[in-house]
């Protein structure tokens, strides 16, 4: 089947296109600015169209031939304007899909409680969805309330609250019921749409399987971040405006998406019905705490692995892409170093690879050493188990406190801290080309837990430009005496 894929760069989009593609269809993306899906792994699998929902002239081209229709555009924002554009994009949409014979329509919407005034963002998303429904185009708009997976905006806000707030007053809404789903589930239903038969024209509500206030998800997320228990205190004073400032200054969520975010919270958003699970058979969720899992234990393998080797299709929908923003995926600091060498790059290899141990880290002895002996103090490892073999590592070795978890051999050696740390850290040592000659790239990266780990790391930073400025320049130092010696 070919299907039609607007939105192919937001969060939803960017996931549900591998999993069409796994599923047998042919996909088109339709993007204003097709140039910014070349990041995206399954670019060369996908025909991309130019095109905007705001632009009539513009839809007909990338809905001929199209069967099945994903209209995944969402603004974000208040007032009339914003609610303008939403209904505008829709009609064209729905118009195009007439003219052009497209067979349904599916919305993915927002679920929003019966007989309620609704925040602006809740009633835009029912518009949209009345829009589709009125049209005589076959649409199925699925209403779903908080998505759970790294780079969704509502999960990412719960991840930031949570990691960085140990105590923290909060608006009255963190008592109301909220009915989240994980964002697999979502995929798998929106692929399931396609399949559905031709009268099937109406709207569901999507949720996991089980309901719970926005204050049991931050417990729960803690508990499965491995930090302690929050200390919530609701307050009467705080209104939506202020929450979402203060949800502002608390995490990276920009304001003019956590503000309409924030608003939709004072609602109770939990399903009415399950009918969907019914016509596709289809009625396994995962729990809260699972999709939580998921998404934080990909954050290790996408965040680190993708800026300096290809990409390939996610191994799970719940992992972040590297198209995601800056704020999506949790915290990930990163000090980041590179140096030419005027030296082949295997005698640079050989340097990496003999790292630790005897030959030692090529920077401040006494600072490692020190480090060391802080962590045996506190129960770790230490430096004591030097390394296996002195001239060659493989995956699984220990390296002093560290464990060698890659090693691509002449290239990259990549490190996981087993020092006691309130976080997750690597080191990453590459032997890289340039210009035609040799250069060495290093990378530290620390994800921290909770508001300790935000401390640790601003705490130590200082004294990384001594540090591993050092190791870099000296690492260098020891490849270019390898070379001269290499020559004589």
């Amino acid at each position: 089947m070919r299907v039609l894929v607007t939105g192919a760069t937001g969060y939803i989009g960017g996931r549900l296109v591998p999993e069409l593609l796994r599923s047998g269809h042919r996909v088109r993306c339709l993007a204003r600015s097709p140039e910014k899906l070349r990041d995206h792994p399954w670019r060369a699998d996908v025909e991309a169209v130019r095109g905007d929902v705001l632009d009539r002239a513009s839809l007909d081209a990338a809905l001929e031939g199209v069967e099945t229709a994903y209209y995944l555009v969402h603004a974000m924002g208040g007032g009339a304007r914003f609610a303008g554009r939403d209904q505008e994009g829709a009609r064209n949409f729905a118009d195009a899909a007439r003219a052009a014979g497209v067979g349904r329509v599916v919305y993915l919407g927002g679920l929003s409680p019966e007989g309620e005034r609704l925040s602006p963002h809740l009633r835009s998303r029912a518009e949209v969805g009345g829009i589709f429904l009125d049209s005589p185009v076959p649409a199925i708009v699925l209403r779903a309330a908080i998505i759970l997976g790294s780079g969704s905006a509502s999960f990412e806000m719960l991840r930031h609250l949570t990691e960085r707030l140990p105590a923290m007053t909060t608006p009255r809404w963190v008592s109301n019921r909220v009915q989240p789903i994980a964002v697999r589930d979502v995929l798998r239903l929106l692929v399931g749409c396609a399949r559905l038969p031709a009268d099937v024209d109406r709207a569901f509500d999507i949720g996991g399987d089980e309901v719970l206030t926005y204050a049991e998800m931050i417990q729960r997320f803690a508990r499965v971040a491995g930090i302690r228990r929050r200390l919530i205190i609701p307050v009467p004073v705080l209104s939506p405006g202020l929450s979402s400032l203060w949800v502002g200054v608390v995490t990276p969520v920009p304001a003019a998406i956590a503000r309409p975010l924030v608003e939709s919270l004072r609602h109770e958003v939990v399903c009415h019905e399950d009918d969907l699970a019914d016509l596709l058979d289809d009625h396994e969720r995962l729990g809260f705490d699972q999709a939580v899992r998921l998404a934080l234990c990909r954050v290790r393998e996408a965040r680190v692995d993708t800026r300096w080797s290809s990409a390939s299709w996610p191994a799970a929908p719940s992992e972040p892409l590297p198209t995601d923003p800056d704020w999506a995926g949790g915290s990930l600091y990163v000090d980041e170093r590179s140096l030419p060498a005027r030296a082949p790059r295997e005698a640079l290899w050989r340097v990496i690879e003999g790292i630790g141990g005897d030959r030692g880290w090529y920077s401040w002895p006494l600072a490692w050493a020190a480090r060391g002996w802080l962590d045996r103090m506190s129960g770790g490892v230490g430096l004591r188990r030097g390394r296996r073999d002195p001239e060659r590592l493989r995956v699984g070795d220990s390296l002093d406190f560290w464990r060698v978890e890659e090693v691509e051999r002449g290239s990259l050696l990549r490190l996981r801290a087993e020092m006691r740390l309130p976080g997750l850290a690597w080191l990453e040592l590459r032997a890289d080309t340039g210009n035609g000659a040799a250069v060495y790239r290093q990378r530290a990266l620390f994800h921290p837990r909770g508001l300790g780990g935000h401390l640790y790391w601003h705490g130590v930073s200082a004294f990384h430009g001594i540090v591993f400025g050092s190791m870099a320049g000296n690492i260098v130092a020891a490849a270019e005496r390898e070379a001269a010696r290499d020559r004589t």
